[in-house]
């Protein structure tokens, strides 16, 4: 600190020339104890801007580091409220919810086949597979919770033929919404096969692993809702692609065909799926065809003619059921065999339609021992869910699918004025055990409800217990 040049600096005199500093300013020593004492008051200028300088920052940076503290901790406003909708989105998942139990069926993809089509509402094992993220949610939900079903809707053409065929891994239940079809079903070993008519309104049945067919043979097309009893992805393999897959001579050492091998070498593989067919040449193909019916005995095991079936009739609506009735209660002959067919396989479904009028109510309600699936067949209504997760109440139409877990409590309202019409599908070979609010409440003791929601015990006379059962009721 001894160079006079740092000290004039110091001072903010840079610019002036030494030669032009007052004489009386200039120290005759260099040395002197004047030159001393101005170090002194330099040094002590120096440590002072220094300090405040100091003072200064360390106040700057505090503010800044509480400002950054406050943003992060406060209440989020504008950009930071978007952004935190954006990570969390609790308002999209609750809306989103509805998608675990409802599907826009008769929206989703369709596959196309030279004599039908068929759409899903299933699991896929590859994520890629679905058409979208609402189809995702749907088919991750009814593998999650185990719901032992999947639906699909098969349209056949006049004269299409859905190929014989099996499934690996479930039971087939069909409901035939249009059209008329002729259905073949091939019995262990072969010995018996079972072939009868369905009209629209009536059911089949296929057990796992049982061959069956289905050709459309009326002039419009055939429509069935077809329930499978898995909720994983469906296996099944066509007998077209089974005898493809078979080496040449194995089929020939089976099935020992005039010509041999060489007659096997004829077939050829179609390029395109053949699972619905129906060849432009069919009327070359085809010198006789016979749609026979066999006899009852065998014909009701696959079979239930669910709309000539009774009516169970409620102020609200009409339930009508092809399911089993420990001891045939209430059954005539032929769907004494439907039922205890049903209630031998395993893993089979109840299936039932269920009409509700306009402004009409299935009240809410659960199911001790089967998750539900339904298809919306005319009409529209409005659904609402109480269980492990909220889900707003949800609107279905036309084409539309809804899943209900077991026990998860649920009612359906109708909310046009055409009544609303679904075929119902419930994972039990059994028989169906069902609890209904009205009925809950009122095997309650009053007591009991007045202690759980804080109100007199009187009050709770104000519930009528009506003579008639209102499962299904009206305003």
């Amino acid at each position: 600190m001894d160079n006079p040049g740092f000290e004039l600096q110091e001072d903010g005199h840079s610019s002036m020339a030494p030669s032009k500093i007052p004489q009386k300013n200039v120290c005759p020593y260099p040395y002197s104890f004047e030159q001393n004492k101005k170090s002194s008051c330099s040094l002590m200028k120096i440590f002072l801007v220094c300090f405040l300088a100091c003072l200064i920052t360390t106040a700057i940076g505090v503010l800044i580091l509480s400002l950054v503290y406050v943003a992060q901790i406060g209440p989020k406003t504008g950009q930071d409220k978007m952004d935190s909708t954006v990570e969390e989105k609790p308002s999209q998942n609750k809306a989103e919810s509805r998608f675990s139990f409802m599907n826009h069926l008769s929206t989703s993809k369709v596959f196309t086949f030279e004599g039908g089509a068929i759409q899903w509402a299933r699991f896929r094992n590859n994520p890629k597979d679905y058409s979208t993220a609402a189809e995702m949610r749907f088919g991750a939900s009814i593998n999650k919770h185990q719901s032992k079903t999947t639906l699909g809707t098969l349209r056949i053409v006049s004269q299409g033929l859905r190929v014989p065929h099996w499934h690996f891994n479930a039971n087939e239940h069909g409901y035939l919404l249009q059209g008329k079809a002729w259905i073949g079903v091939v019995d262990e070993g072969g010995s018996t096969v079972t072939t009868y008519n369905v009209t629209a309104g009536q059911v089949v049945f296929f057990p796992k692993n049982t061959l069956h067919w289905v050709k459309s043979v009326s002039t419009e097309d055939c429509l069935f809702v077809l329930f499978f009893t898995t909720h994983d992805e469906l296996k099944t393999l066509d007998v077209d692609d089974a005898f493809f897959g078979t080496p040449e001579d194995i089929a020939s050492r089976s099935l020992k065909p005039e010509g041999g091998v060489q007659f096997i070498r004829t077939f050829r593989k179609p390029i395109e799926d053949q699972a619905i067919n129906l060849p432009a040449n069919l009327k070359e193909l085809i010198n006789n065809a016979s749609y026979d019916q066999s006899a009852n005995a065998s014909v009701w095991k696959y079979f239930y003619d669910l709309k000539g079936s009774r009516e169970f009739v409620f102020p609200g609506g009409i339930i009508q059921w092809a399911r089993y009735r420990k001891n045939g209660v209430g059954l005539n002959e032929n769907e004494r065999i439907y039922s205890e067919s049903l209630n031998q396989n395993a893993d089979t479904l109840t299936l039932g339609t269920l009409r509700i009028y306009s402004n009409g109510l299935r009240q809410p309600h659960f199911h001790f021992n089967a998750h539900e699936m339904g298809y919306v067949i005319s009409g529209c209504g409005q659904i609402g869910i109480v269980g492990d997760e909220p889900v707003p109440e949800f609107s279905v139409g036309i084409g539309d699918v809804f899943f209900f877990p077991i026990g998860t409590q649920h009612y359906i309202k109708s909310s046009c004025l055409e009544d609303l019409l679904m075929i119902l599908a419930f994972s039990t070979g059994n028989q169906l055990k069902t609890l209904d609010m009205d009925d809950y409440f009122h095997a309650t003791s009053d007591h009991i409800l007045a202690q759980l929601f804080l109100k007199k015990q009187k009050e709770f006379k104000k519930i009528p217990v009506f003579t008639e059962d209102q499962a299904v009721n009206i305003p």
